[in-house]
């Protein structure tokens, strides 16, 4: 159904009056759950801020990983021994969730509740452009080919671009009410995305021709999007899989081991493999040929792995979406534990009464109204 005025409205009311902003900026080195230094160990770092609920991360070029911290209006630095610097934004409860480094060597986030894109520099100085109108509620944020930002707005059910100086362009996704979630740049600068309701992936050229591709259903849920050996490779917690695109639309489906369907976000690893975040309380690795490693998050059933990346140090970072707080996976050679070599059928069917994964404080409430 279409996203009316009052459903986005409303949406906005329930983001924001869920979060809270506080406007201190603070640093602080925090203490950490260390492994052995085998591949898989996890060390975790809690942020300074409770209820921060941690988004989006990446790492930037000051050899230090930033987080969208969506629950209290901050974006934060974390260097790799775990010192934590805070910057509020000037927006009030804007709700900021992805996050890249872009041009300028700057980091560049979404602001859902805002209807703004944000620049922060490695030094702390923010700048926010907003869009052309209210109740886009961008979330996902890659930089395409052209060096532009390209963004998802899953309010108005679009695909933006901005120059690095705030111009503007939108360009609406065929299917309608898909819910464009995450977005990544493929080899060829062409940005691919995920279709959270629509049960697809899509790509979008960078003259604004868009493809889209099906996957199952519509209860695929795909979320995380990353390009990787092969493709883009992708996660679908309604398949209980991860999934490989091919330049031509051409789909192979991974199952993960254990059938709880929260595998949620991708990224490239240093050691060329895909590694995924699973809001059940793991971290994955996959080969190109599906082979999976699983690494248990201690206690992570009630953290929820949430969004993940490589880091300056060749290791992977994520963000523990309830715990408040960011982990490091080792990820160089070492021996793993977990090994399964796991067959890859073409399609899965979707289980009956499946829920997409949990999002961030009142997005999920915001979605799921648009269901029928």
């Amino acid at each position: 159904m279409p996203h009316t005025p009052n459903v986005r409205r409303l949406l906005h009311r329930v983001l924001t009056a869920s979060l809270g902003a506080l406007l201190a900026v603070t640093a602080s080195t925090v203490p950490a759950r260390a492994g052995t230094g085998q591949v898989g160990d996890v060390t975790e770092y809690p942020l300074t801020t409770p209820d921060s609920y941690p988004a989006g991360i990446t790492a930037g070029p000051d050899r230090a990983l930033w987080v969208a911290e969506s629950g209290v209006n901050r974006i934060a630095r974390v260097t790799t021994a775990g010192a934590v610097t805070e910057y509020p934004l000037p927006t009030a409860d804007s709700f900021p969730q992805g996050i890249t480094q872009g041009p300028g060597r700057a980091l560049w986030f979404t602001e859902g509740t805002g209807d703004r894109i944000g620049r922060i520099t490695t030094g702390g100085r923010i700048t926010e452009f907003p869009l052309p109108g209210p109740d886009r509620f961008p979330v996902g944020i890659a930089v395409g080919g052209d060096r532009a930002l390209w963004f998802t707005e899953p309010g108005t059910n679009t695909i933006g671009r901005m120059t690095a100086d705030g111009r503007v362009t939108e360009y609406p996704v065929p299917t309608p009410d898909s819910v464009p979630y995450y977005i990544t740049a493929a080899a060829d600068g062409s940005l691919w995305f995920t279709e959270l309701y629509g049960g697809k992936i899509g790509r979008i050229a960078l003259d604004g021709r868009i493809t889209e591709y099906p996957l199952a259903d519509d209860s695929a849920y795909p979320s995380g999007i990353a390009a990787g050996p092969g493709g883009v490779w992708f996660a679908a917690s309604g398949l209980n899989a991860v999934g490989r695109i091919g330049a031509r639309g051409e789909i192979r489906l991974f199952p993960v081991p254990v059938p709880d369907y929260q595998v949620y976000d991708i990224t490239r690893g240093p050691d060329g493999h895909m590694w995924y975040a699973e809001q059940s309380g793991r971290i994955g690795r996959i080969g190109r040929n599906g082979t999976v490693t699983e690494y248990a998050v201690p206690g992570g059933a009630d953290k929820v792995p949430f969004n993940i990346t490589a880091g300056p140090d060749r290791n992977i970072w994520f963000t523990e979406l309830v715990a408040g707080a960011v982990g490091r996976v080792q990820a160089r050679s070492g021996r793993g534990t977990g090994h399964t070599t796991l067959p890859a059928p073409a399609r899965h069917a979707a289980p009956a009464g499946h829920r997409p994964p949990r999002l961030t404080p009142g997005l999920e409430r915001l979605l799921r109204s648009h269901r029928p």
